[in-house]
């Protein structure tokens, strides 16, 4: 992907199909499209000539949002705390852990990894993560293409979703809608909703009763 600030082709890593190499520009493209609002990195409005209202908008300065306050920003979204998990002693958990390595889950959904020395922060740096993801683009399959392609991101490939912190969506958002359109209801759902590379765990998934599925699930709602 491009990175703005180097001004060349980087690896991505942030975003849907993983079309933002950092986390500060995944910011300032979320300053730019969520909320129109400009930094030095996007400095232009994502007005098209048809959108005479985006147009005509007051525009709040050159850039509108400074750069000490997108640092500020990187900053808070770089050091945000994981949530604790939940249930980690269950018998039901511990066996949803089982069965979630069982249907090969961790191929994609990678648990942990061990942050760069040279992080971008010392606090940062030697830290043992469990994101549950490899920040990898995988192809998931026509049922979940949108048609869409970014960068060299094809319709059909997605980023790998990271799951900590997923136990909590109800808490915090006050829904359980999953994927990048939100059409799964619940886990379960955008389980059964992936393809492709992940069809074979999916077939898995789909061969466990209804014993297992609960432990998988209360597995993934722990996390």
């Amino acid at each position: 992907v491009w990175d703005r600030q180097q001004q060349r082709t980087v690896l991505g890593r942030f975003g849907w199909k993983a079309g933002q190499p950092n986390l500060n520009q995944q910011n300032a493209d979320a300053f730019a499209n969520d909320m129109g609002l400009t930094t030095t990195l996007i400095a232009h409005d994502n007005c098209t000539a048809a959108q005479t209202d985006c147009l005509a908008a007051p525009h709040g300065g050159e850039p509108e949002v400074s750069d000490n306050i997108l640092a500020s920003v990187l900053f808070y979204s770089r050091n945000l705390g994981v949530p604790a998990r939940r249930d980690v002693d269950s018998p039901a958990v511990l066996k949803g852990k089982s069965l979630f390595h069982q249907a090969g889950c961790q191929k994609c959904h990678t648990p942990s990894f061990t942050t760069s020395a040279d992080a971008a922060e010392p606090e940062l740096a030697n830290q043992l993560i469990r994101p549950y993801t490899d920040l990898l683009l995988h192809d998931m399959g026509e049922g979940l293409a949108d048609g869409r392609e970014e960068f060299l991101a094809s319709g059909r490939e997605w980023r790998t979703a990271p799951l900590w912190g997923i136990g909590l969506t109800q808490a915090v958002n006050g829904h359980t809608q999953f994927l990048h359109d939100g059409r799964a209801r619940n886990l379960l759902e955008a389980i059964l909703w992936h393809g492709g590379e992940a069809e074979a765990a999916k077939q898995h998934v789909l061969r466990f009763d209804g014993e297992e599925r609960f432990a998988l699930l209360a597995f993934l709602n722990s996390l």
